[in-house]
């Protein structure tokens, strides 16, 4: 039981410290100059692949090529998955506010909840089923919004990030515990980088741009989805996507603090609403793990 207790409180730490930086990608997207979303996507991919076979080198050496292989097919479909998470982020977010994909992306929970439950039998309680049934109201708002602004497809593409995480999640959990995962953020940062590169050419990124990108990928993405990845064996699917909620929270604070991309009063609402059924669904949780 004590290893038990343990292992759930490093998982929640990773997964904790994940989600902080994965919560500067918005602002740091945002102090580059380049438009194109697909070559944003290469070069935080390339930086990020980079990283990560450094990290793993490290951890693994002559050992990183077997490694890698021993990820089977569970593996190789979530790197496929966690790539299509990359596309999905940046594509959105050059697309519409920081604060609408981020708040849209707050479905990821309740998305890993369903997978969750129809896949690993980890069935959620009702009080997630009212708590995605609010959520989704706030979702229609910001969709309405949308539908005014041109964002539509910037709040689409938000969805397919939530979608993406939810499938990686559930494949992550269906793992072998014996097998380390990490290096399928090596195959996606690679996979990713390798399809941007061809509707990114020809190149355009300043050094300033390029430096900003090297951040984004070694730390931001890098960093975080191997403290994710590493925390998924040791919390529930429904954990994992609860814990991302910090993103959509801090995300838009530091690029209204940075650059001034102040959400419109009708993407707060529905943002509003989404987190605060969000947050009162896991403080029930606590409350009854605690009786």
């Amino acid at each position: 039981m004590d290893n038990a207790r343990s292992a759930h409180r490093r998982g929640l730490r990773l997964m904790l410290i994940a989600v902080l930086l994965w919560s500067s990608g918005g602002i740091l997207v945002r102090l580059v100059n380049i438009t194109s979303g697909w070559e944003i996507v290469f070069w935080r991919s390339l930086f990020m692949a980079v990283f990560v076979a450094g990290t793993l080198a490290f951890l693994h050496r002559r050992q990183l090529l077997p490694q890698v292989l021993a990820v089977g097919r569970i593996g190789l479909a979530s790197s496929v998955v966690l790539a299509g998470t990359f596309f999905f982020f940046i594509l959105s977010i050059t697309r519409t506010t920081v604060a609408n994909t981020l708040v849209i992306m707050s479905m990821s929970p309740f998305l890993a909840a369903i997978a969750g439950w129809w896949f690993l039998h980890e069935k959620p309680p009702r009080r997630t089923w009212i708590a995605m049934a609010v959520a989704f109201g706030g979702i229609c708002l910001m969709f309405a919004e949308s539908l005014e602004l041109g964002r539509l497809l910037g709040n689409l593409l938000a969805l397919g990030v939530s979608v993406c995480f939810a499938i990686n999640v559930t494949l992550l959990r269906r793992a072998d515990r014996s097998v380390s995962m990490l290096p399928t953020v090596l195959l996606a940062g690679l996979w990713s980088a390798g399809l941007a590169v061809v509707f990114a050419w020809p190149l355009q990124a300043s050094a300033q741009d390029i430096g900003v990108l090297a951040i984004m990928g070694c730390f931001q993405l890098g960093a975080g989805c191997l403290l994710m990845t590493r925390a998924a064996k040791d919390l529930s699917a429904s954990e994992l996507g609860l814990l991302s909620l910090l993103e959509p929270i801090l995300g838009p604070v530091w690029v209204w603090l940075g650059v001034g991309e102040r959400p419109s009063d009708l993407a707060l609402t529905g943002g509003a609403v989404v987190i605060g059924a969000l947050v009162v669904n896991e403080a029930a949780g606590m409350w009854q793990r605690r009786g």
